[in-house]
This record gives structure tokens, sequence and C-alpha cells, in this order.
């Protein structure tokens, strides 16, 4: 069961903006998501919007998505030039989902292309696509590499059978070192996704499963906390006691050892779940897409289920502060691609994010990175939280000093905790 969409009010069928969105400061960076929904098995754990081949039905084809998609791409750009948003190439763009490379590289390919076509690209834009291990070659990735990917994130979960078994991955675990070598001889940025606190995984499962990644010489992984939500078939096993999901303090061991196994070989977190490099040339290998999300860019989601946000400050008509706008598209595949066959949007609804709203979104998502939170974007009580979480070892006290809200590995913990503190 894939979550619902939010309330809000409806989006206009042309998927007009409010006159004022465009009021936007053209310094604000840009970015595209491209949602591709399908996969070839949908794992027990996932409640993200994805479709199997049997559950899609008619009306909703593979074959055809990569048209369906340029036409989003090129409503999107009438939508925004429209509304007088400022024109800026594309700093990002993201292929997730779903599995994008259960598309020919040729589609991923062409939706590029529409979205260089429609809006541009920045010199040096970061082009990412997640892939499934199983679902690439040498050629397919060269064909990307070629089209202008720069980046790509293998779901690697795990490297122990019996976990990705837990997980239904269908992924030959050995296969990981090859896909990481097939893409940097591709010359593509390479990162791995693990998953910690699978039902049934020890310590010494992680701890295989992290330095199995390690081992192939990536400058980022992504680690997150298995979250079993209610609808998904994982859900269903623990309710009826056919799994076991582990205690907070098993989580907690298995981040702790993640942190130190990745910093010990050169991986430092900038963000709460990911970790990367610092290259030879001083950059670090951070997924720059993602940064974009944590520090409030602009964005449109093109697909079924895909956000976008345009932010501010703005002024609504009525003379209101306004933040930003948020839409997001209907969910099956299907009514999307009815939707833009007949000449019509795709977006289900849309919210004006007022001031409060935008202020603890960014407290929420900028307390998350390594480069800590301004304290000045907190409130009164905000603020005067901060000291009693840097006496609890929470917040970096040194930090705190020099005016930022940085998170001690234990504020990592313990993260939605210090957020609730450092918001009304």
């Amino acid at each position: 069961m894939t979550p619902a969409l939010p309330d809000g009010e409806p989006a206009p069928l042309d998927g007009a903006l409010p006159r004022w969105a465009g009021g936007t400061t053209p310094d604000r960076r840009f970015g595209v998501y491209v949602h591709v929904p399908f996969c070839t098995v949908r794992c027990g754990y996932c409640d993200f919007n994805t479709y199997t081949a049997t559950e899609l039905g008619g009306g909703a084809s593979q074959d055809s998505y990569a048209d369906t998609a340029l036409r989003e791409i090129a409503l999107g750009r009438g939508v925004l030039e429209r509304a007088g948003f400022p024109r800026r190439p594309v700093s990002t763009v993201f292929f997730g989902g779903g599995t994008p490379t259960i598309l020919p590289a040729s589609d991923l390919a062409r939706i590029l292309d529409g979205i260089r076509d429609a809006w541009g690209l920045e010199e040096g834009a970061e082009v990412t696509t997640e892939a499934n291990p199983d679902s690439v070659s040498p050629q397919y990735l060269q064909t990307l590499a070629d089209a202008g990917f720069t980046r790509v994130s293998f779901g690697m979960q795990s490297a122990v059978p019996h976990v990705l078994a837990t997980l239904e991955r269908t992924h030959d675990p050995a296969r990981i070192p090859d896909v990481v070598a097939w893409a940097r001889a591709a010359g593509l940025d390479v990162s791995l996704d693990l998953i910690y606190g699978t039902p049934g995984e020890s310590l010494d499962d992680w701890r295989t499963s992290v330095e199995s990644a390690l081992s192939t010489g990536v400058d980022h992984v992504s680690a997150y906390a298995l979250v079993v939500e209610p609808g998904t078939k994982m859900a269903v096993q623990v309710r009826r006691g056919e799994l076991t999901l582990p205690d907070e303090d098993d989580q907690a061991a298995k981040y702790e050892l993640a942190d130190d196994l990745l910093a010990a070989a050169g991986l430092h977190w900038y963000e709460v779940s990911n970790w990367a490099r610092t290259r030879a040339d001083g950059s670090v290998a951070a997924c720059r897409h993602n940064l974009a999300y944590w520090r409030g860019d602009d964005w449109w989601g093109v697909g079924p289920g895909a956000h976008s946000y345009v932010g501010g400050p703005l002024m609504a008509e009525d003379g209101a502060r306004v933040d930003g706008v948020r839409w997001w598209n209907v969910k099956h595949p299907r009514r999307y691609a009815a939707s833009l066959e007949r000449g019509e949007s795709p977006a289900a609804g849309r919210e004006a994010i007022d001031a409060s709203t935008a202020a603890l979104e960014r407290v929420m998502l900028g307390v998350r990175l390594a480069e800590g939170l301004d304290l000045s974007v907190l409130s009164d009580a905000g603020r005067r939280a901060v000291a009693g979480h840097v006496a609890s070892g929470l917040l970096d006290g040194r930090a705190a000093v020099q005016g930022r809200a940085l998170l001690t590995r234990q504020g990592r913990l313990l993260a939605d905790a210090v957020v609730r503190d450092l918001t009304d």
C-alpha cells in the first residue's frame, strides 16, 4: 500500500500556478526529479509508489513511459513560463523509483534530453539514476554516461543472502563489485544504498554489509534504518509474528558501527543517513540533488505521485507572506498517462506554504546536515532549547557558541526528538 497523497486544494487542469509563484528569486537553484514507477518485483518492505507489470493492467506501459514523461516536461516548461518563473538551467536531475533502469537506457537518455531542451543543464550538472544491481550491464551504463548521466546509486541494501531474502531483494550480492567497476569504467560516480535493522540481521551481518560496500572503493554510502510501513507485506508478517523487528538499541548499535567503519575509511557524514569521501580536488562526493531538498531549493517532479516545489519568500495577491507552493501528481500511472494524453496537467492538488510551515520544514531538514542549522531561523523557544541539548550531549557546544545547531552522533540517533524541541 503506497501512502495517500496530502490534503490540499485541487490543481487546475492546465497546471497553472498562482501568479505570485513567479516571484521566486532568480538565484535559487532548480532541480528535476523523474519518478519511474515500475519494478520487476515488489519488495515486502516497500511502500513507494511503484507497480509491477501484473499490478498495472492496461493503460500504463513501460514502453511508452518516456513519451509520457516528455509530455509532462513540455507542460512543465509552459507552466513555469506562464507563471513568470525566472528561467534557470537545471543544476541536478535525479531518476528514482521504482527501478529507473528497468527502462531501456535510451529511454532514460531521451527523458534527460527533454529536460535539457526544456530548461537547459548547468555546466557540471549532477545527473543521477537509481539502479538495481541486476538491472544493468556495462553497455547500459556506458549509454547513460554518453547521454550525460554523471552518477548511479545502486540499491545494494545488504551483502548477506539471508538478509536480502527477508527484504525480498533479487540480486546476487556477489554482483556488487562488478556493477561498481562497470559504472566507474563508464566514468560515473557511484553510491551504494544500505538498509540496517532487517529482522534476523545480526550486528556481524551488518558489519559484513558495510565492509563489503567499502571494499568496492565507492565514494558515497547511504545507510537507512528499516521502517516497516503500515499496509506493506512485511508489516503483515510482523503483525502475525512471522518476523521480529530489532529494538532501538540494536538500531543504534548498527548506526554507530556504520559511522565508525565509514569514517575510518575516509567517508564522513554530511547528512544523518549519508556519508561521502572528500575527493583529491577538495570537493565532497555528496549527492547534490538530495542536498537541494534539504536546503529548500526549487524542483519539478515528473511522474505519477511526484511532488514539485517553488520556494520564496513570495507575496500573494492579498499581500500575505507566502514561502512557496508545493504540488503533487496523481499516483496511478494509468491516470497520470491519461491526463497528459488529454493535454491536461497530472497534478492532483497543491498547497501554499505559509511562514510557520516553512520554518518548521527548514528546521526539520536543515538540522540533519553536518553543516548545521543557523540558530537565527529558530523561534525564541527553539533557541532556549539549544542549551539543554548541548548539556545532554545531543548538540555540539562549540557549534552552538558559533551560532549553529549541529547534531553530535548521539544527537543524530535522536534527531527527531531534537527537532521537536527546536520547533514550536
